[in-house]
């Protein structure tokens, strides 16, 4: 995906603070500052460093090439999963580089970006709650876990899907394909946003929610947690107002009752939030 590399994809947000017109990496980091979390520029001179000294591990075999940076990424520098998983910092691409920690996600885009210094095509690949890396090696398709920096079995991506969305679920063809760059950025800022929720960051949440749906305004499910974090901070019209925009398009969700209740109690609530 050449469009995550600097200053070479220009790429809008438009928020309700103020409007970023950046470029991959730049565009996460960006966000990631925007929403109060990684300094940018601390951020962005730790993706120069680590871009500048990938370029010594380049090996004219693809395949030695691959496993010196898998080896360099996990070994050397030392890149793993963050403790507090779910947590904001986790999701928080600055954070990944400066501190060499992230979630399934943040550990695959700096990983990706890495493999596009040395011309390794790395996809991204958005299971329900993980993030794969696919390689093709001609015809074949090997599956990287940015966690473990290991290839994984189909069987082993089955289980990620069983374990996300029960024990009933089939790996189907579209879980195991890779995104754009839409994609990718949306299921980072959804992490985000639910990192933010975890850490009680509900502003920086707010905010999350108003840059998915500037992409995806018909999404009643992002209204619908907009609702909630927006009632966590006392916007009261705000959350009644993305509620009844739930009810109104979804009038036949199995939640819709109880969606209307919280409708009734925000009612009788007055504003605070400003």
């Amino acid at each position: 995906m050449s469009e995550l590399l600097p200053s070479e994809h220009s790429f809008c947000v438009d928020s309700s603070l103020k409007t970023l017109a950046v470029s991959l990496p730049e565009t996460a980091l960006e966000i990631a500052a925007h929403l109060g979390l990684s300094d940018l520029k601390r951020a962005t001179w730790a993706w120069l460093e680590l871009s500048g000294a990938v370029l010594s591990h380049y090996l004219v075999d693809q395949e030695a090439r691959l496993q010196r940076l898998i080896r360099w990424y996990y070994q050397e520098l030392g890149f793993k999963p963050k403790e507090n998983y779910f947590g904001a910092d986790a999701a928080d691409l600055g954070y990944c580089l400066l501190h060499r920690e992230g979630n399934s996600t943040t550990l695959a885009v700096v990983l990706m970006l890495l493999g596009k210094q040395l011309d390794l095509a790395l996809e991204p690949v958005l299971l329900p709650g993980h993030t794969l890396l696919l390689h093709r090696r001609g015809k074949e398709r090997r599956y990287l876990d940015p966690l473990s920096g290991k290839f994984v079995s189909h069987h082993y991506i089955h289980a990620l899907v069983r374990g996300e969305m029960g024990n009933s679920a089939r790996l189907k063809p579209a879980h195991i394909k890779p995104v754009k760059l839409k994609r990718l950025l949306t299921r980072m800022l959804h992490e985000l946003k639910s990192g933010c929720i975890v850490s009680n960051r509900f502003e920086s949440a707010l905010e999350c929610c108003n840059l998915l749906l500037q992409w995806h305004p018909d999404d009643i499910h992002i209204h619908r947690e907009r609702a909630f974090i927006a009632q966590q901070l006392g916007c009261i019209t705000l959350a009644a107002s993305d509620l009844q925009y739930f009810v109104e398009q979804n009038p036949h969700d199995p939640m819709i009752e109880l969606v209307k209740m919280q409708l009734r109690d925000l009612s009788e609530h007055a504003e605070t939030y400003h």
